[in-house]
């Protein structure tokens, strides 16, 4: 029970009751009913140590396989003229994340069962079966790291992969939310050795930061360097992340009384996503520079090999590793949420707190997408590198549906109470949506049409975008001034302890008619935009 901002007590909907308790992190330990105030620093400290593990860990996991690959493929092949897009996706990253972080703490209920419960079986099955295909296909790029990163030390798939499947499944169902915990922070260390990688491959400091800072792409804009940057996003931004984020720290046992610390979490773990992500992309350019593998990747285990052709066996065996570990924090952090998001969907038990008995259906959803992943990529004859890009763009194309249903959840009073977006998060998420759908019609139309002009193309979206940005800053403005928003200001001590009631006490919002064509139109235009990433992905495919 949990007392709301009227004063009365309602049930939370808080769907497994071990998510309820102490806060058991690798670091340290927090009392379930702790209210004290710390005033020092390192009292914070040690707080933040014990609730850090959810924001770390999804960042981290987003480097995973296909992150490595398609950073290091867009170095080979672009040099560091790619390098911009990895800044701007910081505060993407935070924006998405934060309003996830207040999901969870708050509501106690998985973004799954909160999509079913607040908008209905149809945009459920919308978006949780979007997610179930995205997460099984990208669980698969993960066994295809492990297979290349392993054959680079000369093991054969056949004994990799099953025996990375086997690891995944005893390091998560071991029944003890801590022991998992500090398995992903031994992966978060390794993913520092790109430190040493970047020390031996000798990158020069003048053109890294002028690809930081100066947007541009080598060879110009095309259907094939679009497809790239919005690979780039969907592994850095990937809808997985909205699902275990939110529930990790359900299941952390994190409520609204720590929603700052894990914001700092949050925010520490983008920083370290962004800068591996910068160092794998200008590592292979400086490798890779004037040499006869520059533009031509085939996939991570060539990277790999031209590592230890042209810079030495060391870095070629630091890449290797570097690999492997994104792969299997990779396939832990994404197969994870897809457990999560079944045990919400199906209202059983799904808690890394319980053991295999308790939680049959989480373990056994985990462990049939391990086994079925691991056993895809074994056949033979398939264009692994080509996949792992594929699966990373499909991120990005269904990333905006994702990020729509984040904003109506974290507009949802009923649902968040006093923890509702403020308005400048939904401009900022707003634009954020604007901005990814554009890039999705650039590679529909380059699809469609390989010679138009993706330059004039970017520029006469924008300024429709611009256009469609005037009028609706104009209506909101005139709608504000006619009724202008009210309420009475909330306490820290209420916004501390207000959790959303139980699902079944909350009246389902109603859809206005402009709202509900908005997302079919959205529905309708996915649909359109993945065929021709098929497509685009079987041109790549079978290009000799």
């Amino acid at each position: 029970m949990t007392e709301d901002i009227r004063g009365t007590d309602v049930p939370t909907a808080v769907l497994d009751e071990a998510h309820v308790g102490d806060i058991q992190g690798a670091l340290g330990t927090i009392r379930q009913h702790d209210t004290e105030r710390r005033q020092t620093w390192g009292a914070r400290m040690l707080v933040l140590l014990a609730i850090m593990g959810p924001g770390l860990i999804v960042m981290v996991g987003d480097n995973d396989a296909g992150g490595v690959s398609t950073y290091a493929q867009a170095g080979q092949n672009f040099g560091l003229t790619l390098l911009w897009t990895l800044p701007l996706l910081i505060p993407v990253l935070i924006v998405n994340q934060e309003m996830v972080v207040r999901l969870g703490a708050v509501t106690g209920v998985g973004h799954a069962r909160l999509i079913i419960e607040r908008f209905g079986k149809f945009w459920g099955a919308f978006s949780v079966g979007d997610l179930f295909i995205l997460n099984f296909l990208t669980i698969a790029t993960e066994f295809i790291g492990v297979s290349l990163a392993l054959e680079y030390f000369g093991i054969s798939e056949y004994i990799a992969v099953p025996l990375a499947a086997v690891c995944l499944i005893l390091m998560t169902a071991s029944g003890s939310f801590r022991s998992w915990e500090r398995f992903m922070y031994l992966f978060v260390i390794v993913n520092f050795l790109v430190i040493p990688l970047a020390i031996f491959s000798h990158p020069r400091a003048g053109p890294f930061l002028h690809g930081l800072t100066v947007p541009g792409v080598k060879g110009g804009f095309n259907s094939t360097s679009v497809l790239l940057i919005i690979a780039i996003v969907g592994t850095t931004v990937a809808p997985w992340q909205l699902f275990f984020q939110q529930s990790n720290i359900i299941d952390k046992r994190i409520t609204p009384r720590w929603i700052n610390y894990e914001r700092v979490d949050t925010f520490i773990g983008s920083l370290v996503v962004v800068f591996a992500a910068a160092v794998l992309m200008a590592v292979p350019a400086a490798a890779f520079a004037h040499t006869k593998v520059l533009g031509n990747f085939t996939n991570a285990l060539g990277v790999a090999r031209g590592f230890e052709r042209y810079v030495g066996h060391g870095t070629g065996a630091i890449f290797a590793i570097i690999l492997l570990n994104a792969s299997i924090i990779g396939a832990a952090a994404v197969t994870l949420s897809t457990s999560y998001a079944f045990g919400d969907v199906f209202g059983a038990r799904h808690s890394l707190h319980r053991s295999w008995k308790e939680a049959k259906l989480f373990y056994g959803t985990f462990s049939g997408m391990v086994l079925l992943a691991a056993g895809l990529i074994l056949i033979p004859g398939a264009p692994l590198g080509v996949i792992t890009t594929a699966v990373q763009a499909l991120a990005g194309v269904l990333l905006p549906s994702a990020t729509v249903f984040l904003l109506l959840l974290c507009n949802d009073k009923d649902v968040l109470g006093p923890w509702v977006n403020r308005t400048w998060l939904n401009v900022v998420a707003t634009f954020i949506v604007s901005i990814l759908l554009m890039m999705s019609l650039i590679l529909m139309a380059t699809t469609l049409f390989s010679r138009i002009n993706v330059t004039t193309l970017s520029v006469v979206l924008a300024a429709v975008l611009v256009v469609a940005y005037i009028v609706a800053g104009t209506f909101f403005l005139w709608a504000r001034l006619r009724h202008p928003p009210q309420g009475l200001p909330i306490s820290t001590e209420h916004r501390d302890t207000w959790r959303m009631p139980a699902l079944s006490l909350l009246a389902r919002p109603k859809w206005s008619r402009g709202r509900l064509t908005g997302m079919y139109l959205l529905r309708g235009y996915l649909v359109v935009a993945v065929i021709l990433l098929l497509v685009k992905a079987v041109e790549l495919g079978t290009h000799k």
